[in-house]
């Protein structure tokens, strides 16, 4: 009888401890990072190729920022958070870099080659936000 109240208990503790310590790491590793998001909004008759943009735009762009770059993400908008209203982004693609300075000096050399490569994948002008991740 008591191995069987053991057993969960050893099992959650283990978990507590596991789910904990990872969640731990990645909130201090995140915090103070520069977050540059290019949002893509959506609009009648705009398109926008994710496969151009996951596999050879966005790794072009990470290729420029070196070891500045600490990851980056791409997500597929779906729907509004609202019902009934329109898709507010068609894509939204994210730098994490640990330095402004840095990454706008990657950039800049490559600003002509990132906006010739657009019309592979958009007919969008992105709307490009820097912020600071604070949590």
């Amino acid at each position: 009888m008591k191995f069987n109240l053991l057993v969960p208990f050893l099992l959650l503790i283990i978990c507590s401890v596991a789910f904990g310590q990872e969640k731990r790491n990645t909130a201090t590793v995140e915090k103070g990072l520069i977050k540059v998001s290019i949002m893509y909004p959506y609009a009648e008759g705009k398109t926008f190729n994710m496969e151009y943009y996951e596999t050879r735009h966005m790794p072009m762009v990470a290729g420029f920022l070196g070891t500045n770059l600490v990851k980056y993400t791409i997500e597929k908008g779906l729907s509004s958070g609202i019902p009934n209203q329109p898709l507010p982004f068609m894509a939204i693609g994210t730098f994490y870099v640990k330095s402004l300075s840095d990454y706008q000096a990657a950039i800049a050399p490559n600003r002509d080659a990132i906006r010739a490569d657009f019309p592979n994948y958009t007919n969008i002008s992105p709307v490009i936000l820097v912020s600071e991740v604070v949590k």
